[in-house]
């Protein structure tokens, strides 16, 4: 198992918490907004899914993590997550897309809403949010996979900022295009979120270079390790988030160096790229080749 994932893993508890809190509140917010006839409150919740999304993706790449590979799935289950966050992506998509549809038609005829039940809820909602933050705060410096789910609820306080503001503006002024004026904005912020997440998961699926591994830089690299005269055929991956793969044929000029060049490129794509998992392919210049892996 990776660092990044046992890290994640001793962790995994308060995941849970904020996961249970927040699937819990979003439930209650869709059900309050039917009932207030607020459009508000069912964007906050459209966006709360998000992050119950991310945070359910969390515990999923930790507990898949757990499981062996297969002769059937040699990499084990890790692409799992990276469908999840697909479907997820997409359902999330159809959600921004109605709430925007709803907000244009309310703005020709904005109903009535009942703004003291919708005030209550969406401050219920900011407590759920502190609390979520506060529990993955210290861990979210410790753990990518962590990290993301963090700046999920982190941003979601927006929301529930955003439904307060609206639910005051009516409470005050009676003013109901705050309804679906707010319920607008939440619907853009949660639609390049999504469709970044969407980007990503696709990327990931088609096997392309992660984002922050340079093929140019990592080919230089591999060349000043003494021994090795060119790099061929070098492929990066992501199996899953924070576990990247690399292959590669490279031409040496000795091989009975074989398993120092071998040591050395691993090491160094370890240390400077974070990349554990390779698969190198050794030949020298009359084609002789070794194929060494881990």
């Amino acid at each position: 198992m990776s660092d990044l994932l046992s890290t994640a893993g001793k962790n995994k508890g308060k995941l849970v918490i904020v996961f249970g809190l927040t699937t819990a509140y979003m439930i209650a917010e869709a059900i309050g907004a039917l009932l207030t006839n607020s459009l508000a409150l069912l964007a906050d919740a459209g966006h709360m899914l998000t992050d119950a999304g991310s945070l359910g993706l969390a515990l999923l790449a930790i507990w898949f993590a757990g499981r062996p590979a297969t002769k059937e799935k040699t990499y084990g289950y890790y692409r799992v997550e990276i469908l999840a966050a697909l479907t997820n992506a997409v359902v999330l998509i159809f959600i921004s897309i109605y709430i925007l549809y709803e907000a244009w038609r309310r703005f020709q005829n904005p109903p009535e809403v009942l703004s003291w039940p919708m005030f209550i809820i969406a401050i219920i909602g900011l407590v759920v949010n502190i609390i979520g933050v506060w529990l993955l705060a210290k861990a979210s410096g410790e753990s990518l996979n962590i990290k993301g789910a963090y700046l999920e609820v982190l941003s979601d306080t927006l929301g529930s900022l955003g439904v307060i503001a609206a639910s005051v503006i009516m409470l005050t002024t009676g003013w109901y295009l705050a309804d679906p004026i707010i319920s607008a904005g939440i619907g853009l912020f949660i639609l390049p979120r999504t469709w970044t997440l969407l980007k990503r998961a696709t990327h990931v699926l088609l096997e392309g270079t992660p984002s922050h591994i340079d093929l140019k830089s990592m080919e230089n690299a591999m060349k000043q390790v003494k021994g090795v005269k060119a790099v061929h055929d070098l492929h990066v991956w992501t199996i899953t988030s924070g576990i990247d793969s690399m292959s590669a044929h490279v031409s040496i000029e000795d091989t009975s160096q074989v398993d120092r060049i071998l040591a050395e490129l691993q090491r160094m794509l370890k240390d400077k790229f974070g990349i554990e998992h390779t698969t190198i392919q050794l030949a020298n210049e009359c084609c002789e080749e070794k194929e060494m892996s881990i």
